[in-house]
């Protein structure tokens, strides 16, 4: 890594620890993908920026996806692994999609969001406010603005994500995928459940590399479904589909919150930390990497990023999401997939609306009101009670909720 660190000449002593020397303009806690991103695109704006993490140059574990439409022009296609033109959705008959999908290259996304120009101070945050931030070793970072980037980890009280793949060789996987290139949802039951079982689905992407992530998720739960139950599932099915596991498989374990934290940073915060997380898909990156723009303007300006990164159709469809994440929530399990046949049923553009577009309140309105009516009486039932019917095509944005 070519990134500047903090060493004993850039920092003065202090009576209980260390402050750097300048005050920065912003300080990033947290280098993930969003705040990684947060700080380069900050820095080539021409702020002074200080990243914190307490391993900044790990690299990341995580398989990141995204649709292709939804990623900043800034990023380049340098930094996609793989690009999926018809990924494929089974639930309760197949449908191909008219919506490039890709898997990001992790190595490449790095080099892409380099902080040549960050001073990068290796360390875990044990304090933030607005202005400072206070490691555990006592060192005090100032900077004009505070950015908690931080991500989040499991909590009881919060709706979740869970999953486990395995990454097999090209040639394995095929009986998996029955001929199609990408499953990005194949809810058949063949993972050895019952009909009124807690549901899951196989998750199925090519890596680039003659292999192919095979991955059993719950889509939402709280608590979602144990990983070991996820994985017994993942090999029922691939047993079911004449695949032979070899010992030594690389795993995939998955376990996120699919909502924001209840209780806030005192600084502000970005990424799914923020509440940039899909509550109704779990993705997160795409639109951490789509945001740090606004939020980099604001900083350049001297406005709120606060009002930058939520502004109020930005907040109504948070809201409207988070109806949709309760509807899954309160789905009778043998009516899931009829749910998502519905959803895949309609037009790209509706698609897209929902899963993308942050800041499309009539989009997302649209999108679900169509859902609700066009859907199998039984989930329509289930969309009424929370909510959904509130939402009409007819309705200013504003005035929903």
């Amino acid at each position: 890594m070519d990134h500047r660190r903090d060493g004993p000449g850039g920092r003065r002593a202090a009576r209980d620890g260390l402050v750097l020397s300048a005050r920065a303009d912003v300080a990033v806690v947290g280098l993930g993908p969003a705040g990684r991103a947060l700080a380069h695109r900050s820095a080539r704006a021409g702020l002074k920026v200080v990243g914190v993490d307490p391993n900044p140059d790990r690299p990341w574990a995580s398989t990141y996806a995204a649709w292709v439409d939804e990623l900043p022009g800034w990023l380049g296609s340098g930094a996609l692994r793989v690009t999926t033109p018809d990924p494929h959705v089974w639930a309760g008959r197949t449908r191909v999609l008219d919506r490039a999908y890709c898997v990001l290259d992790n190595s490449a996304l790095l080099r892409r969001l380099d902080l040549d120009d960050v001073r990068v101070v290796p360390g875990v945050a044990a304090a933030i406010s607005a202005d400072t931030v206070e490691l555990r070793d006592g060192t005090e970072i100032r900077a004009a603005r505070v950015v908690d980037a931080r991500g989040m980890r499991p909590d009881p009280a919060l709706a979740e994500q869970t999953a486990f793949g395995l990454v097999l060789p090209d040639a394995v996987a095929d009986p998996a995928l029955g001929g199609a290139s990408c499953w990005f949802m194949d809810w058949r039951r063949d993972n050895g459940t019952a009909p009124g079982d807690p549901p899951s689905f196989l998750y199925a992407v090519p890596l680039g590399n003659g292999t192919v992530l095979v991955e059993e998720t719950c889509l939402v739960g709280r608590p979602g479904l144990p990983v070991d139950e996820l994985r017994r599932r993942l090999e029922a099915r691939l047993a079911n589909r004449g695949v032979d596991l070899s010992p030594n498989l690389s795993e995939e374990r998955v376990r996120f919150p699919v909502q924001a934290p209840r209780s806030r940073s005192d600084g502000f915060t970005f990424g799914a930390r923020a509440g940039l997380i899909h509550p109704a898909t779990g993705y997160s990156v795409a639109a951490s990497l789509g945001a740090a723009d606004d939020v980099v303007r604001a900083l350049t300006s001297g406005q709120d990023p606060a009002k930058a990164l939520w502004p109020r159709k930005a907040r109504l469809v948070q809201s409207l999401r988070e109806v949709g994440l309760s509807a899954l929530l309160h789905l009778d399990p043998p009516h899931t997939a009829e749910f998502f046949d519905a959803f895949f049923s309609l037009p790209v553009e509706r698609q897209r609306a929902y899963l993308s577009r942050r800041a499309d309140a009539a989009g997302t309105m649209r999108t679900m009101w169509e859902l609700f009516r066009t859907a199998d009486p039984p989930i329509r039932r289930t969309l009424v009670r929370v909510g959904v019917r509130r939402v009409s095509p007819g309705r200013d944005p504003g005035s929903a909720g």
